[in-house]
């Protein structure tokens, strides 16, 4: 496995990022809050969320 990202590869990863950004932003400091609590960092939270969403079943 190679370290380095092509530029297809960061290009999707820098949207990744954006989009989680995006996520967390609307959410509200409630929330925010009560995530945080529950998982610790910022970070952990929006992978939580991330992956929540990824293994949910799809809406009818």
């Amino acid at each position: 496995m190679t370290d380095e990202f092509n530029e297809s590869q960061a290009s999707v990863l820098i949207g990744t990022a954006e989009k989680m950004i995006e996520i967390w932003n609307r959410l509200s400091p409630e929330k925010q809050a009560a995530l945080l609590a529950r998982f610790g960092t910022q970070e952990n939270a929006l992978a939580a969320l991330v992956t929540t969403q990824l293994v949910a079943p799809t809406k009818p």
